[in-house]
């Protein structure tokens, strides 16, 4: 079931595309550098298809919003993973496995028809 709004995503899209993206500082994990560059490149992931979504938050409007959905459970997936896959799960996991849950919580929750 698809409950999330596309307008409620897009405002979820920038704050956890910021949040990703300081989280390294925020978590203490900034002197490790592989789990500090898999948030650094999920945010800007993030915030660019945001910007390039066909939704109400979107500026250019050029990504339909079922491709947006499906990039969003990918990188849920890959944050979850990745202390696992880069080898950092020794060091910090948790923040990876939570954004990870959330992305693709997102991608499955949200409507995939904007409000036009």
């Amino acid at each position: 079931m698809r409950f999330i709004p596309t307008k409620v995503h897009g405002i979820l899209d920038y704050v956890s595309g910021g949040l990703f993206l300081a989280s390294p500082w925020l978590f203490g994990f900034a002197d490790k550098p592989a789990a500090k560059w898999v948030p650094l490149a999920a945010g800007g992931a993030a915030l660019s298809s945001s910007l390039f979504t066909d939704y109400e938050l979107g500026a250019v409007r050029k990504i339909p919003m079922p491709a947006h959905l499906g990039l969003d459970v990918a990188e849920g997936a890959l944050l979850a993973a990745s202390p696992w896959l880069f080898g950092f799960a020794k060091k910090v996991y948790l923040p990876h496995v939570i954004f990870g849950a959330f992305a693709l919580g997102a991608g499955l929750l949200t409507q995939k028809t904007p409000k036009k």
